[in-house]
This record gives C-alpha cells, structure tokens and sequence, in this order.
C-alpha cells in the first residue's frame, strides 16, 4: 500500500476542495516540498487543522493529483475501488443491453470519484488508461476490482503519464484472451475498426457517438461533406451512411487513409465513391478557395494542438480563425459542425468565437443544435473542465 502523508492546503481554499472540487492544484498548497513520491496516500488539511479529504499524489497536465474522499474514516483501498467501479457499472446498465452499441466509456476518471484513469469497453475487451504515476502505484487493486466486477474476455492498459500526457509504448496487454485485431465494434449500427495495441489512439474518438448519429439521422442526407482533421473518417462514414452526396476526409497524418478505407469497407460503402486526402487542413482550404469549392456541411474536430510544417494550432488562440476559413467554404444554408475537447474554454467562449468569425467575415448563422459529453462520459458538476467537450451545428445563413 503507497505510503501516507499530511498535505496542508491553503486555507482560502478550503470550501472549495471541501464542497467537491476534486484535482489538487499547486497553488493551493503549503507544504509542496514534502511532495516527493508518486502515488503517496495523501490526507488533506488546511492551515487551521480542518479535514478536508483524503486523495493522491499523481502529477499530470491537469494537477498534481486528486482528492478521492471528504470521509475522514474511508480507506482507499479495494473495497474503495470496488465500490466506486460498481457504481460506475450501475450508471451504464443500458449499455450493456444495447443492441446497436458495443462501445463505451465505463469510467471516467473524476466523473466516477477516483481521478486519474479511465476505462473504456469495446465488445467485452476493457482498456484502461492510466494518467499519472501516481494512480499507476494503485494499478493491482483497481484492476482485481475491475476483473470481480466486469464480464471481460480481455483487459489492455496505455500508460499516458510521460511528459505532457504522451503515450508510453509498451505490450499493452494485461490479462484475459489477447484480442484478435482489429476488434469490430458498433456505434448505434455502424462498424468500427478498434486497435488496442497500436500507440495511443485506437480508432474512433467515443465522446463523439451523439455528434456522428446527429449527422446521419438528421442532417447529411444528399449533401456534400467536408470533414476536416477526419483521423479514421468517422464522421464521414456516418455522413456517408445518412445519404451524403459525397464526402471528402482531410487529414494530414499517412496513416488516415488506410484507416478511413477500412472504416468505409466495414460499412459496406465504396469509399472510392468519396475523397480522402492526405493533406495539411489548412492547405486544403487554401486548395478549395482557388479551385471554388464549397461543401453543405464542414466537419471541425481539431486536436487542441496541432503542428505541421508550415503551420502550428492551438485551439485557444486559432479556433475563430478556423471557424472564418470554414466560412469561407460552405454553401449558404450550409452548415458547420464546430467541435474542440479543449478544457480550457467554457461553451460560452465557444459561442462567442463563432460569433466573432462570422462577424468578421461579415456572415449570418443560427446555433442548430448543441453537444456536450455523453451519458457515460460522466462528469460531476463541481469540476466543470471535466466536461470538455463542446461541439455547436451552425446554420450559415443567406445574407
């Protein structure tokens, strides 16, 4: 069992560490020194002595760990994983019932009450991703509590707590069958091909499941789609499957077309029917203004920080920059489909940078329909950078 400490936090913080807030941040802390090994159990003070809750030392990007209990008296040990995994499972009950989806978020870090790691299911096979050291020193126990809670057939792990967040390559596998992959799982009726073992992505982003079933149910039918940063092509195969006209997928990484193609076979449609390009997004809007191209619909799922060689993205300061580039692009009456999983913005923000770029570039547009997280991508009201993902279909209207 890692070993414990008395944490001394800043007693002007004390409400809000004490009403819920669950990451703790260095500023907030007195004693930040004693801080030494990852993974140490933590009981957290203020300056006057009051209890504030119990947690662990785990830096990642976000913070230097997580408070995990406000219940002086509760261990943090396998029954605590235990509890905490069962009712994460309870929270998902209509997943696993779910004909038409087989892929899902089974825990989701603070959202679940223990910060640090998630565990997403794909047709029986569990992949846990680990965060931070720290919560990687309490690997056996979540685990046991994982393998006497869960049916599986297999359990993989990414360890995601290199510097900034990369992906530590390794095996990946830890128990159970090793899968045969790809693994072909179904989103509401579509077929994806999974990776568990192949770097850090896996193939298809699974916050997105009520953005891509948006766009075939209601709105791709017979138009011209542009999905740009398309990574697998997900967005475009659901478009493809909604009756789009014809869909063009953009990504600058090799490995996007390969990867699109098989997505598209798996769904029985042509995919030499449609565009996949590999190319710099930004190129290519330049490409589509010169050659007078214009799309229905315009698909923008950035990373939050994107290089190439001749141009760098970050979500914070180009977004509006982005919104105006699709502008330039989509038909009037057409629509844009704007989505960041940056953190660091509210949906409020979001709103006024579409507002601001079609202002500049002297546009009309109607907000359709808003997204955030899916139900099981639970996130708990006290942390709101937990529910990361903003995603706005906007009408441009005819001036």
């Amino acid at each position: 069992m890692p070993k414990e400490m008395m944490l001394t936090i800043k007693s002007k913080y004390f409400n809000k560490l004490k009403g819920g807030y669950p990451l703790l941040f260095k500023e907030a802390i007195v004693n930040l020194n004693n801080l030494k090994e990852e993974g140490t159990l933590l009981k957290l003070v203020d300056e006057q002595k009051r209890f504030i809750g119990k947690g662990y030392y785990g830096k990642q990007n976000k913070g230097l760990g997580w408070i995990l209990t406000r219940k002086e008296h509760e261990e943090i040990d396998y029954e605590f994983f235990e509890r905490k995994i069962n009712k994460a499972l309870e929270h998902r009950k209509a997943f696993f019932v779910d004909s038409q989806t087989n892929a899902f978020r089974l825990f989701n870090g603070e959202g679940d009450g223990v910060g640090g790691f998630t565990v997403d299911y794909f047709d029986g096979y569990l992949l846990i991703n680990w965060y931070s050291e720290g919560i990687y020193q309490f690997k056996d126990l979540i685990r046991e509590a994982l393998q006497s809670s869960v049916d599986y057939k297999g359990i993989y792990e990414k360890k995601r707590f290199d510097q900034k967040g990369q992906y530590i390559e390794d095996d990946d596998f830890l128990t159970g069958e090793r899968a045969q992959f790809p693994i072909i799982v179904k989103e509401n009726g579509v077929h994806f091909a999974v990776y568990l073992n192949d770097g850090a992505m896996v193939g298809v982003f699974l916050d997105q499941r009520d953005v891509r079933k948006s766009i075939r149910d209601h709105h791709a039918e017979g138009k011209t789609v542009l999905n740009t940063f398309s990574y697998t092509g997900a967005f475009s195969v659901f478009a493809a499957l909604g009756g789009a006209a014809k869909t063009t997928s953009v990504d600058l990484a090799n490995r996007s077309l390969n990867k699109t193609i098989e997505q598209f076979s798996l769904n029985g449609l042509d995919y030499e029917a449609h565009d996949i390009r590999v190319m710099d997004v930004f190129n290519y809007f330049k490409y589509a203004v010169r050659n007078k191209l214009k799309f229905d619909m315009v698909i923008l799922d950035p990373p939050s920080f994107a290089r190439s060689k001749k141009h760098r993205f970050s979500a914070a300061k180009d977004y509006k920059d982005l919104i105006k580039e699709a502008i330039s692009i989509t038909e009037d009456d057409g629509m844009i489909i704007a989505s960041t999983n940056f953190a660091g913005f509210d949906m409020k923000k979001f709103k006024l940078y579409v507002e601001n770029a079609f202002r500049e570039m002297n546009g009309k547009y109607k907000l359709i329909e808003e997204h955030s997280l899916p139900e099981d991508f639970k996130t708990i009201k006290e942390f709101p950078e937990g529910d990361y993902l903003k995603v706005l279909f906007i009408k441009k209207i005819k001036r």
